[in-house]
């Protein structure tokens, strides 16, 4: 059995922060060119270097995403831009690409080559043929089971490395391979810029009325045809060890810093626990729930999904108040607003290895010792009274409904 290693998103250089310090054994993030995420926030070429020294610094290696189909004039700037990511240091280039496979081996010479699940890697043959142009790692189709899963593991050669995602939104087109954003709204999802109409809600016009709009209805609420549950596989990370992966996936490089933090701690601690041959601790395993997120599914690893009807809504039930920069041995903490709340309030905390537990605000106070019944104005810096000292970047959240009516 293999100890998955845990690679998390990193939109910007503070989602790279929080996924590194929450537990990350390796980040994924993308430059400002040929990646799939346009509104992820990426990184500069004088950002890249720094985020690559940062997880490296912590024992956390660093991939890069150049994975979009290019166009002819695209191409003439991949070598110059390859190189820039081979001299940063970093890891791996995850690429979909064959032109771009190709220069990636002769101009970041340094960097393993990772195939993106763009390229519906889906049976044995063709996870082979990768390896043996010179991948590294191939990270399969959304699509495969646990059983095809083994079966790839057990006829291709042992040093490839196999990746999966394990955690976050879906898509209901094959590998993410979807038309109907460009189509719809001009903006193309296979470059990195969906719009996401498939969570749109629809209703139909019958020709000879004009203006006249009937639903297409499972509830009262509409239909989501083309809806998909978000995938999480927190609770079946020994069977995907079992089955040979390497390395699983924590999608969202477009989702908060509070996301990347709390979905990798829940990872985290649960793949020790499995590791370690204990049973994994429940609280962890609950941390998945405390963020954003629709009705979670296992994908395809245990057969077909199925449609879900109900609604696309997200379940938002916590809020994240506030940041701790800094913390004394007494528990007193300087904090940045992130969300107003008030003196009184029920709390909690969680960090860097840090196990939740529950406060009461109290001792609210701004930089000039003043007291504070309620911090308003975003970003703005306050200390707190904990009950215990925290880490840097431990995270103060409250239970609040936010999910969409």
């Amino acid at each position: 059995m293999r100890k998955l290693e845990l690679l998390s998103p990193a939109g910007d250089m503070d989602r790279l922060k929080m996924s590194v310090l929450y537990g990350a054994d390796a980040v994924y993030l993308a430059g400002t060119s040929f990646g799939m995420r346009s509104y992820a926030g990426n990184f500069t070429r004088e950002e890249l270097p720094l985020a690559v020294k940062f997880a490296h610094e912590h024992g956390v290696k660093c991939h890069v995403t150049v994975n979009t189909m290019p166009r002819n004039e695209e191409v003439d700037d991949l070598p110059e831009y390859l190189r820039m990511l081979d001299d940063a240091g970093v890891d791996a280039l995850i690429v979909a690409d064959l032109g771009a496979f190709s220069l990636a081996g002769k101009y970041a010479p340094r960097c393993q080559r990772h195939i993106s699940t763009q390229q519906s890697v889906a049976n044995y043959a063709s996870a082979q043929a990768w390896f043996d142009l010179g991948a590294s790692r191939v990270v399969l189709a959304r699509e495969c089971s646990l059983e095809e899963i083994r079966t790839i593991r057990q006829k291709v050669d042992p040093k490839l490395e196999i990746e999966t995602f394990g955690h976050g939104a879906m898509c209901v087109s094959y590998s993410g391979r979807c038309l109907l954003s460009n189509y719809m709204t001009g903006r193309d999802a296979n470059r990195g810029a969906c719009a996401q109409p498939c969570r749109y809600q629809y209703a139909l016009m019958e020709e000879k009325r004009p203006g006249e709009y009937f639903p297409v209805y499972e509830d009262e609420k509409g239909s989501y045809i083309l809806n998909s549950r978000d995938m999480c596989m927190i609770d079946h990370l020994k069977d995907l060890m079992d089955a040979g992966v390497d390395c699983i996936k924590i999608e969202g490089r477009a989702k908060s810093a509070y996301y990347a933090a709390i979905v990798t701690g829940a990872y985290r601690h649960c793949i020790d626990d499995i590791a370690a041959g204990r049973e994994i601790d429940p609280v962890w395993r609950d941390e998945v729930e405390h963020v954003s997120h629709r009705i979670y599914s296992t994908g395809f690893y245990y057969g077909e999904p199925g449609q879900y009807v109900e609604n696309s809504r997200y379940i938002r039930q916590w809020q994240i108040c506030a940041k701790v920069e800094r913390c004394d041995e007494n528990g007193l903490a300087l904090c940045s607003l992130n969300n107003k709340f008030r003196a009184g309030d029920a709390l909690e905390v969680v960090g860097p290895d840090l196990r939740p537990f529950a406060v009461t605000a109290t001792e609210l106070a701004d930089l000039e010792g003043n007291p504070l019944e309620e911090p308003k104005t975003p970003q703005m810096k306050f200390t707190m009274r904990l009950p215990r000292p925290v880490p840097p970047c431990s995270l103060i959240r409250r239970r609040v409904d936010l999910s969409a009516k």
